[in-house]
């Protein structure tokens, strides 16, 4: 395969890629910004809690059809990329370590979508105005990304392999660190490619984890200001 026809694959499946891993940020703005903050700025929550509905039914009303149309659509998303990312590895290289190829190959696609949504409802509900909760939200996921970018490395023990002589790393591994042992030998640390799972999965976990705080914050916050 030459490197003109390599290219015209790869680069718009890593665009492909680089808008699914970000896509949560489009989700947050949404959440923070016209689902909850603008009901509240307008004042149009009130009314509907005063009708039989409870505010915490509100709240879950609200955050139900966007969270089951983001793990259906993520799912796809997430399906189709990999589909197109597996179909000419010939002519992708090895980016697996990308943070957007990272994400967008698994399930951490949606948990970033159900946390944004989750996070922007929270922010919403402290700040109760559209446009500054659209912008906190924004950039509260992307602050969480960006930790969990930087950490990922640390999310699963690495492999470290020392050597008399220099050595050539497994294909596709995801080099860490690369240098002499103090007795002149080769030392290398990385993540093999059996290791994405277990990196992606992690990340997934905290991911919900969080979704879960916030959501739980998020109704306790409700609950308090409407007692």
């Amino acid at each position: 395969m030459d490197l003109i026809e390599a290219l015209d694959y790869s680069e718009p499946t890593g665009y492909v890629g680089f808008l699914i891993c970000y896509s949560f940020l489009a989700v947050a703005a949404f959440s923070g910004g016209a689902l909850i903050g603008r009901e509240l700025e307008s004042g149009t929550a009130r009314p509907a809690w005063t009708q039989g509905v409870t505010p915490a039914r509100w709240l879950a009303a609200g955050l139900a059809v966007p969270a089951v149309a983001l793990v259906a659509g993520g799912t796809v998303l997430v399906l189709a990329f990999r589909r197109g990312w597996s179909a000419h590895r010939d002519l992708m290289g090895d980016h697996r370590a990308f943070a957007d190829v990272f994400v967008a190959r698994g399930p951490a696609t949606v948990a970033y979508g159900l946390c944004a949504l989750a996070v922007g409802a929270l922010t919403a509900l402290i700040l109760r105005r559209a446009l500054p909760a659209l912008a906190v939200s924004v950039a509260e996921m992307w602050l969480l990304n960006l930790v969990l970018e930087r950490c990922r490395a640390s999310l699963w023990p690495p492999v470290t392999r020392t050597s008399g002589t220099r050595f050539e790393l497994p294909e596709s591994a995801w080099q860490l660190e690369w240098g002499r042992t103090a007795s002149g030998g080769h030392r290398a640390t990385y993540h093999p490619p059996s290791h994405f799972w277990p990196l992606h999965l992690v990340e997934t976990g905290i991911v919900l984890a969080v979704t879960a705080l916030a959501t739980a914050a998020a109704l306790a916050l409700l609950n308090r200001r409407t007692a």
